[in-house]
């Protein structure tokens, strides 16, 4: 039967919600505890409580010896032989040694004890509770409404919606039952700290998984979210198995499931699409509810599409200050431009126009084009027909698809130049490369035009006359600012290098004019037949003439190799301290700016 010990330490247990192993681990802290309070040692304490008649029982451990000079920690063999058969000189026995009584002092400190520990296993087990249920959705009162934080009630704890993870449209009375998202759960010295959020994009989708059976079961799968809080949402979702449509699922009979969540998140609005794998229909699903007529997709690298919609659509795409289209573009993960299809064929016509290559590849179909452009006169564009939507889309799509063509083409052919290049082990202006894939000329023209910019002062050829003859590296070089470019150099330098690495890894590269048929061809880029003019030297000093005649001779043919070496060394530091390569915000592409020093300013300032 039991005591009155044992029935509080269950009562104890049920209103803690606490294991009984945990509790009566508690105790025997605390009679250890009130045992050293009254019989101070050194020895080793273990208590022990009987589950059956709830008696306590502390056990003692003392050393064998001889002669016992310390009662509290030693012990005779005889008397140990007497509890331990086997007990030697030097070994430790336990021996019961439970005191009648601990006295108020030591009943005071176990009650703190216990109080203590129980508290700390409370929290313990409260921590991993909500720690597992962390990413997931709880219920809550509202107990408290702060300007900066709103304190829930979660029955025997406490969470705390921060001001950041509020709806903004939402207000809040204390009483009101709360559904929110548990984001983060943390240790502290007052328990658990639980953060909760109802912004968060994945408290849609853990709503959705209890609103949707089809959702849970596996049927269906959220391939993505968007979400700002408050105001709009968008979700893609798919089928994993056959005959099941995906957004029927997710909006139920006449919308009860949607309107269900709709109604738990204050009325904001969801837009549920279907995920398709090519990522054009994708797209123009994500610009729900506005109708697509064509998707173009640029830059694949960057994620750039082009979306054509209906003149009248245009608003409905576009959404309240913008935020349709900025809800698809994070659905997609793609960036969207939205024009009309008014302003889409205006850009195609154009294009025919104004590009040869463009032109040649759509002649067979230019019957298209001529209707196409009689509409735009004609009509209004708010007022086309569904067969004059569908004629126009054929058309933007046909000039779509031959300016790609023309891309890749241009591509493989850098590519093919660049590859001949590097098997023939000639060295690439990075520079001329990115250049030329900007403006598109020629990269071995552009060398000459640099070339033919460069102006070898008197101090250069200096230079380069003493280290022809004395052998000078540049490392001896006591011109800074001719030895070491500056940090503008530096960085277009990168620029250039950055540009050219994401044209070639890139599937297609940025637009650019085409290339002359007489230009010469890019290999040959690292020896370009044109050379730097004659300058104007004295003739009176036999080492300018000498260095004048190996810079501008192409028939000169030096017998040491130093003299190319100092070449191509001053045709690079001119070349760095010249020009650089800047983005121009009015053209939109980049541009080669040119600088000069002046006796009162720096290599670091510029000028057009």
């Amino acid at each position: 039967m039991k005591n009155d010990f044992m029935v509080a330490i269950h009562q104890v247990c049920h209103e803690r919600q606490l294991p009984l192993d945990t509790v009566l681990e508690a105790v025997e802290v605390a009679l250890i505890s009130a045992y050293k309070r009254n019989y101070a040692g050194n020895h080793s304490i273990t208590a022990q409580i009987n589950q059956r008649s709830g008696a306590p029982q502390v056990f003692v451990e003392k050393v064998v010896v001889n002669a016992v000079t310390d009662e509290k920690n030693e012990i005779s063999l005889v008397d140990a032989q007497y509890i331990v058969e086997h007990a030697t000189i030097g070994s430790l026995v336990s021996i019961e040694s439970t005191p009648k009584h601990f006295g108020r002092i030591a009943a005071q400190t176990a009650k703190q004890v216990i109080l203590q520990r129980i508290r700390e296993a409370e929290r313990e087990a409260l921590y991993k509770t909500y720690a597992d249920r962390e990413g997931e959705i709880i219920n809550g009162t509202v107990h408290k409404v702060d300007p900066h934080q709103v304190i829930l009630t979660l029955g025997n704890i406490e969470a705390v919606l921060p001001r950041t993870e509020q709806i903004p449209t939402e207000r809040y009375s204390e009483g009101q039952r709360l559904r929110a998202y548990v984001s983060s759960v943390a240790k502290s010295s007052r328990g658990p700290q639980i953060i909760v959020s109802r912004t968060h994009r994945i408290m849609l989708r853990r709503l959705l998984e209890v609103e949707v059976p089809e959702i849970y079961n596996g049927t269906v799968e959220i391939k993505s979210i968007a979400r700002e809080a408050g105001y709009r949402s968008k979700v893609a979702v798919a089928a994993l198995q056959e005959g099941i449509d995906p957004v029927g699922s997710c909006v139920g009979m006449r919308g009860t499931r949607i309107q269900n969540i709709v109604n738990e998140l204050g009325g904001e609005k969801i837009d549920v699409v279907q995920w398709n794998v090519e990522i054009g229909y994708f797209i123009a699903n994500s610009l729900s509810p506005a109708k697509v007529t064509n998707v173009m997709l640029y830059d694949e690298k960057g994620k750039t599409a082009v979306v054509v919609v209906p003149d009248k659509q245009l608003s409905l795409a576009i959404g309240k200050e913008g935020q349709n289209a900025r809800l698809a573009a994070k659905l997609t993960g793609w960036r969207i431009d939205i024009k009309s299809v008014y302003e889409a064929v205006s850009e195609a016509l154009t294009k025919i126009k104004k590009n040869p290559e463009i032109r040649e590849r759509v002649s067979h179909r230019m019957e298209i084009f001529n209707m196409g452009r009689a509409i735009q006169e004609e009509k209004d564009p708010l007022a086309y027909t569904e067969a004059e939507l569908k004629l126009l889309s054929e058309a933007i799509e046909i000039v779509n698809i031959a300016e790609m063509s023309v891309k890749r083409e241009k591509k493989a052919k850098v590519m093919a130049d660049i590859k001949a290049a590097r098997s023939s082990g000639s060295e690439i202006d990075l520079l001329a490369q990115a250049e030329s894939l900007l403006t598109g000329k020629s990269p071995a023209k552009i060398l000459a035009e640099q070339e033919e910019e460069v102006d070898f002062s008197d101090s250069m050829l200096d230079d380069l006359a003493m280290g022809l003859l004395l052998g000078d590296d540049d490392d001896d070089d006591d011109d800074d600012t001719t030895s070491q470019p500056d940090d503008a150099t530096e960085s277009a330098e990168e620029l250039a290098k950055q540009l050219l690495e994401e044209t070639i890894s890139s599937e297609l590269e940025l637009a650019s004019e085409p290339e002359p048929a007489s230009e010469p061809e890019p290999a040959k880029i690292a020896e370009p037949e044109k050379v730097a003019p004659k300058p104007e030297v004295s003739t009176d000093d036999d080492l300018m003439t000498k260095a004048e005649a190996i810079l501008t001779d192409p028939n000169v043919k030096p017998e040491e190799e130093v003299v190319d070496i100092e070449r191509e060394r001053i045709k690079k530091k001119a070349k760095q301290k010249k020009r650089r390569l800047i983005f121009d915000e009015d053209l939109g592409e980049m541009v080669a700016q040119r600088r000069r020093k002046r006796k009162d300013q720096n290599w670091h300032e510029y000028e057009e």
